[in-house]
C-alpha cells in the first residue's frame, strides 16, 4: 500500500454553481418527501376524502384546516429549514458561514430595520398597486388567466388558515406564519443561496438581488412579484451588510407579523382598516417612502461597516 496520505479536496472548494445545483436538489426532495409524509398522515389520521376537499378548496368540510396547517409545516416549513442545514453541517460542512446565525453585529440595526420596515409599507403598497397592472400580451391571455386562477386558488387557502376567531389562534399565526416562516425563509435564502451567490459572482450586489428574485418567483404569487422582490432585496442587504440573518428575520417576522396582527384585528372589528385594500397612501407619501427608505438603507449601512472597521482595530473617522 502506498504510504502518501489521502487528502480529499474540502468541501468548500466545490464551485458555487455546483453548490446551487446541490441546493436546490436538495430542496426539491425534501419539499416532495415532506409533502408526502404530510399527505399520507392526513389520510390516515382523517381519510382520503379530506385531502380531496383540499384539493377542490372544500375549506368547510372537517379537519381541513388542521390539515393544511400539517401540510404547509410538513411540505413547506420543515423541508426549507432541512435544506440549508444539511448542505450547511453535511455538505459543505462550513454552517457558521452558510447559515449566518450569529449575534455579532450592532443591535442599532435592529432598530433601524424596524423604521425601515415600518416607513416602507407605502412603498411596497406602490409596487403592489404596479404590480396589478401589469399585464401579458394578447397572445398570452390564456397564460395571464391561469396565473389569475392559481393565485386566487391560493388566496383562498391562505385566508382560511388566517382566519382567526380567537386571540390564542392569533398567537399562533404569529408564531408560526410570522416568526417560523421568517427563520426558515432567512436561513435558506439570506443565509445558505446569498453565501453562495455572493461567492460566484463576487458581488454582494449581484447576490441580493438575484436571490431577491428566486424569493420572489418561489412564492409563485405572480401578482405579487415585484413588492416581495422589493422585500427580498431589503432582506438582502440586512444580511449581506450585517453578517447575520438575525436582522433579516427580525425584518421579515415584521412583515409578516404585521400582516397577522391587522388581519386579526380587523376581523375582530376593532379598527376599520380593510387588509386588502391597496390604496391607503397618496404619490406624495409613495415618494417620501422611497427617499427615507433609502436614507435609512445608507444609515444601516453606515452602521455595519462602522462595526466592521471597529473589529479591524481601525481608526473611525
Amino acid at each position: 500500500m502506498s504510504d502518501v496520505p489521502h487528502n480529499p479536496i474540502p468541501h468548500r472548494h466545490i464551485h458555487p454553481g455546483y453548490q446551487f445545483l446541490i441546493v436546490v436538489g436538495l430542496l426539491l426532495l425534501s419539499l416532495i418527501v415532506g409533502s408526502f409524509t404530510g399527505m399520507i398522515f392526513i389520510a390516515m389520521k382523517y381519510g382520503s376524502q379530506t385531502l380531496t376537499d383540499i384539493l377542490q378548496a372544500n375549506l368547510s368540510a372537517p379537519n381541513v384546516s388542521v390539515s393544511l396547517w400539517i401540510l404547509q409545516f410538513s411540505g413547506t416549513t420543515l423541508p426549507i429549514l432541512a435544506t440549508p442545514i444539511i448542505f450547511s453541517y453535511f455538505i459543505i460542512q462550513e454552517p457558521d458561514e452558510y447559515l449566518k446565525t450569529n449575534f455579532h453585529f450592532p443591535w442599532l440595526l435592529i432598530a433601524i430595520v424596524f423604521v425601515t420596515m415600518m416607513l416602507s409599507n407605502p412603498l411596497i403598497e406602490f409596487l403592489s398597486n404596479l404590480n396589478e397592472k401589469m399585464a401579458l400580451p394578447k397572445f398570452l391571455k390564456g397564460v395571464q388567466d391561469w396565473m389569475r386562477e392559481s393565485e386566487d386558488q391560493t388566496k383562498k387557502l391562505s385566508d382560511a388558515m388566517m382566519a382567526m376567531n380567537s386571540f390564542s389562534a392569533m398567537i399562533f399565526n404569529l408564531l408560526f406564519i410570522g416568526l417560523l416562516t421568517a427563520i426558515v425563509e432567512e436561513v435558506l435564502f439570506r443565509g445558505c443561496l446569498q453565501t453562495i451567490f455572493v461567492r460566484w459572482t463576487k458581488s454582494k450586489h449581484a447576490a441580493v438581488w438575484i436571490v431577491a428574485i428566486l424569493f420572489s418567483a418561489f412564492h409563485m404569487e405572480f401578482f405579487g412579484f415585484l413588492p416581495r422582490l422589493f422585500l427580498g432585496v431589503l432582506f438582502g442587504y440586512f444580511t449581506a451588510w450585517s453578517g447575520s440573518v438575525w436582522p433579516s428575520i427580525w425584518a421579515h417576522f415584521l412583515n409578516n407579523g404585521t400582516i397577522v396582527v391587522i388581519t386579526y384585528l380587523a376581523g375582530q372589528k376593532l379598527i376599520n382598516i380593510d387588509v386588502n385594500d391597496e390604496h391607503m397612501f397618496s404619490n406624495v407619501v409613495y415618494v417620501v417612502s422611497f427617499l427615507i427608505t433609502v436614507a435609512l438603507l445608507y444609515f444601516y449601512h453606515y452602521i455595519a461597516v462602522k462595526r466592521q472597521i471597529s473589529d479591524h482595530g481601525e481608526e473611525l473617522g
